[in-house]
């Protein structure tokens, strides 16, 4: 039997060779984990708030650097309690106010620049429901959703034409002639809500739309916004409704003294 001792002498590398190899292995390291770091499509958002603030007379920071976004196809709840700045934010999209600083692109186009001649066309993109329904009285259900497209130089032709078709989507065609002061609550947002989207907007605002609502009514004025949402409008929920908001589960935008102070894809309503 022969025995031997056998070494295997490894050759090491020059020392410039494995310094190379092991910068190789770190840019492959780092191009893996850019990779798996999700990317966010700016071609996706539609909605942008930059450090925008808000302060009125006596120094009042009724928006306080606010920075947020809305992307294609979301529903956001924006909560809070009163005096926290919801109102304020709502007032600052529609170019009712100016902010005293920052910026808000909607579409990609900054909203705080626009020319006065501008704000009809641009409100247009913008539409918004009330708490109060804000209808014109002694006024038919036709009449009501009309007004926006008569304002907006529209032909008869092209009113008569899609108005009842919105008014068919907010399921009041059979009442499509009843005067406003014969409507229920309920009946009442739905005019309003199809007024909001006679012009297609890309937002729709619905600020405390169920205020005044009974709770079987809320759920089908809800719904209702489900629907709108579900064919590619933005829905920007602004309430109190705890009950409403926890049922969602959809993103939750929370504001405190003027600030954000939660954001949640999943959210409740946490004050």
């Amino acid at each position: 039997m022969i025995s031997a001792d056998i070494k295997i002498e490894t050759k090491k590398k020059p020392e410039k060779e494995e310094k190379a190899e092991g910068e190789k292995v770190k840019t492959e390291s780092e191009e893996k984990k850019k990779e798996a770091t999700p990317v966010e499509d700016s071609h996706n958002v539609v909605l942008d708030f930059q450090k925008v603030s808000k302060i009125y007379q006596g120094s009042i920071n009724a928006v306080d650097d606010v920075s947020f976004k809305v992307k294609i196809g979301e529903f956001v709840s924006l909560v809070g309690p009163s005096g926290a700045g919801k109102s304020t934010l709502i007032r600052l999209l529609t170019r009712e106010e100016l902010p005293t600083s920052g910026r808000i692109y909607v579409a990609g186009r900054d909203v705080t620049q626009l020319k006065f001649k501008e704000l009809p066309y641009y409100r247009r993109k913008v539409g918004i429901i009330f708490q109060d329904f804000k209808l014109l009285p002694k006024k038919t259900v036709f009449e009501n959703v009309a007004f926006a497209l008569e304002v907006a130089g529209i032909s008869n032709a092209e009113i008569q034409d899609k108005v009842p078709k919105m008014i068919e989507i907010v399921g009041l065609t059979s009442r499509i002639k009843a005067l406003s002061e014969e409507l229920s609550g309920g009946e009442k947002q739905r005019v309003s809500i199809a007024r909001a989207l006679i012009h297609r907007p890309k937002i729709l605002i619905a600020d405390e739309p169920t205020g005044n609502l009974d709770p079987v009514t809320t759920w089908e004025i809800i719904e209702l916004l489900f629907k709108i949402n579900r064919q590619g409008t933005i829905v920007l929920l602004a309430t109190h409704d705890k009950e409403v908001v926890d049922a969602l589960q959809r993103r939750v935008v929370t504001m405190r003294d003027g600030k954000i102070v939660g954001d949640q894809m999943h959210g409740k309503y946490i004050l």
